[in-house]
């Protein structure tokens, strides 16, 4: 009988660590679960203010990602020292990052459109 190979070997003991670390997890969420005091009472948001937290939210994530799309462009336009195919990809970049302010500026728009729609515009009803 011919030993086992050591790429077996160790990916069985890969396995056998991923198990072992998916056990550790669930018995520490399980301990914080038991030790955290419950709520006093349990927090229930109306539709208004989970609709602007997604406006906040997508705004946010949206600044974000276009800063990063500025910033990859404006370094790949600097790099590109004159190479046609850099600056149209520099370009590129450019114009996603202001698609993507202009979209976080428009999202609180599109979010008050969407109170509208719902029914859920804060009025007294």
């Amino acid at each position: 009988m011919r030993p086992p190979r050591a790429g077996a070997r160790r990916s069985a003991r890969r396995e056998a660590g991923s198990i072992v670390a998916r056990l550790l997890f669930v018995v520490a969420f399980a301990l914080f679960a038991l030790l955290c005091d419950p709520p006093s009472s349990w927090a229930v948001a109306d539709v208004p203010t989970v609709i602007n937290n997604l406006r906040n939210w997508i705004v946010g994530s949206l600044a974000g990602l276009a800063t990063l799309f500025l910033t990859f462009g404006g370094l790949r336009y600097l790099m590109a020292g004159g190479d046609p195919g850099e600056v149209e990809s520099a370009k590129r970049a450019l114009k996603a990052a202001a698609i993507g302010y202009g979209l976080a500026i428009m999202a609180p728009v599109l979010v008050t459109v969407l109170q509208g729609i719902v029914g859920a515009g804060g009025g007294g009803q």
